[in-house]
Formats: structure tokens, C-alpha cells, sequence
């Protein structure tokens, strides 16, 4: 295994961190300097001397509508902008993605040890949504919905609905796909007028207004790490 992989996969830094850590000459492989690609093997001793532990960060988000997680085209506005004035430190970044029409929860941090385990679909992570359709839900939405829903040439997982009123509805997904709950309305004919994200796994968006934010710490930070690296 390579050296890097090694010192992510034991959750010490990323991969890229790794690397750096690595040309720093801090990084020792049985006492012996590491170099770039070099390979670990069971029974090694891997040592990283006089690094600075980073101080991880992790903030919860209320994207407004309008605004772009991440490439933002022309005049559009990316949350690194509209955050940029702010108390929040600037190396923090948005794990995930919710589409320029869509609001809610959104999860800063500078900690990237956690974006594989939170979008990657081998793991299991809830996140909740509010969607309010513009078209009355048919009578076989809820149904059809949990189910597992055809989008193009893939069937969506089995989520969790529930039927607010006869234009609203609360749904709880496993998995991430592009504009997943827009393309599976569409496919059962619904529209929808509005889509906010409540929550990802046990942090809540709450009472934070658009554009707002809070940290995240203390035992809930501890949970919600808990399942980050321990749950699959």
C-alpha cells in the first residue's frame, strides 16, 4: 500500500495531506525517511514526527436559494463567496451539493477525510428533505416513491416518505445522486415548487436562517463522526 493511502486510511491526513507531510520529511517508514510512493507493508512502522495536528473544523450551513455549492458560472455566486466575510475560517469547504433552486443543510469543513465516507454510495447516511410539489401527490406517490424510483438507467434506492399535506412531503435518502429527488418526482409526474434539505445524518439544520451558520461541536459533532468513520 502506498504510503499516503496508508496515512488516510488511518484517518492522519488525506491523501494530499499525506503527500505533504511526506515532503516536509516527516513521514518515517521502520526510522527510514518516506519518499513519495513509498509502499507500506503489514508489520511497518509508520511514524509522523513534529507535525502540527490540524485543527478540524465543521460548520452547519443554510444554502439560500440561488446560490451554487461549488463552480459558480458568470455572476452567480458560489457559498465560498457568500461566506467569505464571515467568522468561518477560509480553508473550510461544502461536502456535498445542493442544486441553485434547492435550499437547506449544508456541511462546512476543512476536514477531508470525511468527503469519501459521506458521498460515497457504499456508505449508508441518511439525509432528510421537506419538498413541496406544485401538482396535488397522487395517491400512489408514497408507494412508488419508497419503492425505488427508475431515473434514466438506474433504480433509485428505497427511501422513507411521509405524507405532510396533499402538496407536501418529508423524504429520509441513503444515497446522493444528481438531482435525485427532482428526476424521481419527475418520473412519477410530480413537480416540485420547493426542496429543502432538514438534515444529514444527526445534524440539523434548525432554526438557522438563510445564510446562516453555527458550529458544530461537542457530543454532537462526536456522534456524527462516530458515524462518519464507523458506520458502513
Amino acid at each position: 500500500m502506498r504510503i499516503n493511502k496508508y496515512l488516510a486510511d488511518q484517518k492522519i491526513s488525506t491523501r494530499r495531506g499525506a503527500d505533504e507531510l511526506i515532503k516536509e520529511k516527516k513521514v518515517f517508514i521502520n526510522g527510514k525517511l518516506a519518499e513519495l510512493g513509498s509502499q507500506v507493508s503489514e508489520g511497518d512502522k509508520v511514524e509522523v514526527r513534529d507535525a502540527k495536528p490540524k485543527e478540524y473544523k465543521y460548520f452547519a450551513y443554510n444554502k439560500p436559494v440561488d446560490v451554487i455549492t461549488h463552480s459558480p458560472q458568470g455572476e452567480e455566486k458560489d457559498i465560498k463567496e457568500t461566506i467569505k466575510n464571515s467568522l468561518i475560517p477560509k480553508d473550510v469547504f461544502p461536502i456535498g451539493r445542493l442544486d441553485k433552486n434547492s435550499h437547506g443543510l449544508i456541511i462546512l469543513t476543512n476536514d477531508g477525510r470525511i468527503t469519501d465516507q459521506l458521498l460515497n454510495p457504499k456508505y449508508i447516511h441518511e439525509k432528510e428533505y421537506v419538498v413541496r410539489t406544485s401538482n396535488k401527490l397522487r395517491s400512489s406517490f408514497k408507494q412508488k416513491m419508497e419503492a425505488g424510483v427508475k431515473i434514466e438507467d438506474y433504480v433509485t434506492k428505497k427511501c422513507k416518505v411521509k405524507i405532510v399535506d396533499e402538496f407536501t412531503f418529508r423524504v429520509i435518502l441513503t444515497e446522493g445522486k444528481k438531482h435525485q429527488i427532482r428526476r424521481m418526482c419527475s418520473a412519477l409526474f410530480q413537480e416540485i415548487a420547493d426542496l429543502k434539505r432538514e438534515r444529514v445524518m444527526n445534524i440539523k439544520l434548525g432554526n438557522l436562517k438563510p445564510n446562516g451558520f453555527r458550529e458544530i461541536k461537542g457530543a454532537e459533532l462526536a456522534t456524527f463522526l462516530n458515524q462518519v468513520f464507523h458506520q458502513s
